[in-house]
C-alpha cells in the first residue's frame, strides 16, 4: 500500500485507506514551465502505482494555465491524460482526493498535499522528452532539479543503454521476476514514491552477475509500468 508524507501534518498517511475505493489525484499547475512538469510527472507516477496496487484512480488537473497547454506538456512526458476540474462536476464518491502542489508558494486545498521542489527552466524544443523524464525520476521530488546539459547527458547515455540492453535480454526464454527482486521495487515506489531507489535497483539488475537475462528483461518491463519510460522501444530494432 502506498504510504506518502502529507506536507500538511509531515507525517505519513496512506495514500489509498481503501484499496479498492476510487481515489482522485488532482495536479495543481498554476503556470507552465519546469515546475509544473514535475508536478504533474509526480501526479502521474501517483496514478501509476496507486493503479499497480490495485487502487482505482480519478486524474485530474486544476490552475489557472491553459488546460490543453498543460495537457500537450504532460504528454510529451509521457503523463497520461487527466480531466479538466472545471468540468468533473460534483465528483465520483472518491475515498480520498490527494492533491499534488509545487512547494513554492503553491495552493493549499483541504486533503493530503503531496509537495514537489522547483526546476529549474527547460527547453523541451529538440530534446528527447523521455531523457527529460528520466533525468526529473531521478533527482527526488522534494530536492531542487536542475536540468543542465550534463544531467541531461547522463539520462540519455542511461536510456540509450537499458533500452538496448533490454532488447538483447529479450532475444533470452523468458523467466519471471523474482520474488525477492519484485518486493523490494513495490517497497521502494511504495515508500514516499522513491522511485530514485527504483532506478538504483534497476541499476543493480543491470551489471550483477549470474542472473538470468529473461528474468532481467521481465524486470525492467514490470519496472517500467511505473516509470514510463519505454524500455522496450528497440525490441526488434537490430540497434
Amino acid at each position: 500500500m502506498l504510504r506518502i508524507t502529507d506536507a500538511r501534518s509531515g507525517e505519513t498517511v496512506e495514500a489509498a485507506p481503501v484499496r479498492r475505493r476510487l481515489t482522485r489525484v488532482e495536479a495543481h499547475v498554476p503556470e507552465r514551465g519546469t515546475g509544473a512538469l514535475r508536478v504533474l510527472l509526480v501526479a502521474d507516477l501517483l496514478a501509476r502505482t496507486l493503479e499497480l496496487g490495485g487502487t482505482p484512480v480519478w486524474s485530474v488537473l486544476t490552475g489557472d494555465a491553459d488546460p490543453r497547454e498543460v495537457q500537450a506538456d504532460g504528454a510529451a512526458l509521457g503523463v497520461r491524460p487527466s480531466e479538466d476540474s472545471r468540468d468533473v462536476g460534483r465528483g465520483l464518491g472518491e475515498a480520498q482526493i490527494v492533491h499534488v502542489i509545487a512547494a513554492d508558494g503553491g495552493p493549499t486545498p483541504d486533503g493530503v498535499r503531496v509537495t514537489v521542489a522547483p526546476g529549474g527552466p527547460v527547453d523541451l524544443t529538440g530534446a528527447d522528452p523521455t531523457v527529460i523524464r528520466l533525468a526529473l525520476l531521478a533527482t527526488p521530488r522534494d530536492t531542487t532539479v536542475r536540468l543542465d546539459p550534463a544531467t541531461l547527458d547522463e539520462a540519455r547515455d542511461t536510456l540509450l543503454r537499458w533500452r538496448r540492453a533490454v532488447a538483447s535480454w529479450a532475444a533470452s526464454p523468458s523467466r519471471p521476476v523474482p520474488e525477492s527482486l519484485r518486493g523490494r521495487l513495490r517497497d521502494a515506489w511504495e515508500n514516499d514514491l522513491d522511485v530514485p531507489e527504483v532506478l538504483r535497483i534497476l541499476a543493480s539488475v543491470e551489471t550483477a552477475s549470474g542472473g538470468a537475462d529473461g528474468a532481467r528483461f521481465e524486470t525492467f518491463a514490470y519496472a517500467d509500468r511505473l516509470l514510463g519510460l519505454d524500455l522496450t522501444l528497440a525490441l526488434g530494432s537490430g540497434t
